[in-house]
């Protein structure tokens, strides 16, 4: 997505195994506290130094790797940042399949395509989970 653009449609902003590619992405800009607060994009990092958008295929399927285990995701942000000992820090803004956002270090996810059965996996499971919950 560009600045202007919306981040969620009206289904809350999830995505299944066919339709993850409607996703808009956050492009061309470093994000900020406006554009969160609008929904047109998932984070923006204060204290932070040197900003800028990283320049890759986005939306993006992921598998990332957090502390309790893999969940599939779309990156729709990327941005690198130098952190305050001066460390760079390339950070994602991903969209789950139930919608909901989070933010992770591009260090600990993996870049796969729509075909990678784990993905397509971690996805319907997502899936089916938020169907038994309604």
């Amino acid at each position: 997505m560009t600045p202007d653009d919306d981040t969620h449609d009206e289904d809350g902003g999830g995505f299944d195994v066919d339709d993850w590619s409607r996703l808009k992405a956050f492009t061309g800009a470093v994000a900020t506290l406006e554009d969160v607060q609008a929904k047109r994009a998932v984070f923006a990092l204060a204290d932070t130094a040197d900003p800028r958008p990283i320049a890759m295929d986005l939306p993006q399927p992921v598998i990332w790797w957090e502390a309790d285990g893999e969940l599939a995701a779309i990156a729709v942000q990327a941005e690198s940042h130098l952190g305050p000992e001066g460390e760079e820090m390339d950070v994602l803004g991903l969209i789950l399949p139930d919608g909901d956002s989070a933010v992770a270090l591009l260090e600990d996810v993996d870049l796969v395509d729509d075909t990678d059965p784990v993905w397509r996996r971690l996805v319907a499971e997502a899936v089916d989970m938020d169907g038994a919950a309604d």
